[in-house]
């Protein structure tokens, strides 16, 4: 074979190796080629894990209008099968106690409102709201809490809803009983944890008489409670009946 020849044929050879190289990259190349990352759809996580949606209901107070004829409205008290069902207010430049004995229009009236001081916030955030009212004899303001001395009544009445602007509060109502005439809000420092807790356990124990109370209810020293309280035949004493928070419904 010529020198010519021997080129030709290596030239040819090498050509043929290249192509069939060539040829196998082509056919093996999808197995090896590095696949594109998948396309992630957010939408089902970003709806898994966004907030849930917070219902509003109606508030069934029309606070505007109250508030209207008197800015120092801010609540409202209802107790079923009573006829506490009333405006809570609280002296906003008026002496402490104004609503002691004036009603919802600043005139004096002996049997005045429903009422809290202003030792306590006006959004029941407080360890201890304490809300007063009169012992009327014609059954009006805080006349019905002493049906709660009834066993039969205590036990079928659980509840207290307190309504303020934007909230619809449930307590659950776990003591009312005799209770002396100090000043609940000056008595105990009921932001020390401590002396909330011993507050607490007592008055799921009262040493009193006329004592019903919700044993199986529970509350601690993290819970926020309300008491009412109003006269009893006894200047010396008070009847108390106390709830504690259960439920905190956003409204309209």
């Amino acid at each position: 074979m010529s020198k010519k020849r021997k080129i030709l044929f290596t030239v040819g050879i090498t050509i043929s190796v290249v192509a069939l190289l060539l040829l196998v990259g082509y056919l093996i190349y999808p197995y090896f080629a590095p696949k594109p990352a998948p396309v992630m759809d957010n939408s089902s996580t970003v709806s898994q894990s966004s907030e849930p949606e917070v219902v509003l209901v109606d508030n069934p107070i029309d606070f505007a209008t109250l508030q209207a004829k008197n800015e120092d409205v801010y609540a409202w008290i209802r107790i079923p099968d009573t006829k506490v069902d009333y405006p809570i207010l609280q002296s906003g430049d008026k002496p402490e106690n104004f609503y002691l004995n004036h009603n919802i229009d600043g005139e004096y009236e002996f049997a005045g409102c429903i009422y809290t001081q202003k030792l306590n916030s006006k959004d029941f955030t407080d360890p201890n709201t304490v809300i007063y009212g009169h012992n009327m004899k014609n059954g009006t303001m805080f006349k019905a809490l002493h049906k709660f001395r009834n066993k039969d009544f205590f036990e079928a009445n659980k509840y207290i809803y307190i309504y303020t602007p934007g909230h619809i509060l449930t307590y659950e109502i776990y003591a009312a009983y005799k209770f002396d005439a100090r000043h609940l809000l000056y008595s105990y420092n009921y932001d020390d944890k401590e002396v909330f807790k011993e507050y607490i356990e007592m008055t799921k124990n009262p040493k009193s008489t006329m004592v019903n109370v919700r044993s199986e209810t529970q509350v601690t020293e993290n819970d926020r409670i309300i008491t009412l309280s109003t006269c009893i035949n006894d200047d010396d004493y008070r009847y108390l009946v106390q709830g504690v928070l259960i439920n905190d419904q956003l409204t309209k």
